[in-house]
C-alpha cells in the first residue's frame, strides 16, 4: 500500500530546501571579504589576457 503524504508538510519542506540553497548562494556570494574578491578578478582578467594573447588573429579576405 502506498505511503500518505501530508501535502502541507512537503509542500512546506520544499520551499525550506529552496531557501537553504539561496542562502547558500547568498553566503557565496557576500561572504568573501573585498580583497579575496579583487583577488579572484584579477586572477580571472589575468587568465582572460593570456588566452586572448594567444589567439590567431584572422584576415577579412579569404578569397
Amino acid at each position: 500500500m502506498a505511503e500518505i503524504v501530508n501535502l502541507n508538510r512537503a509542500r512546506k519542506a520544499k520551499a525550506k530546501a529552496e531557501k537553504t540553497k539561496t542562502a547558500e548562494a547568498n553566503r557565496v556570494l557576500h561572504g568573501t571579504p573585498k580583497a579575496l574578491r579583487k583577488l579572484e578578478e584579477a586572477r580571472k582578467e589575468q587568465v582572460a589576457e593570456r588566452l586572448s594573447g594567444h589567439e590567431m588573429e584572422k584576415d577579412g579576405d579569404d578569397n
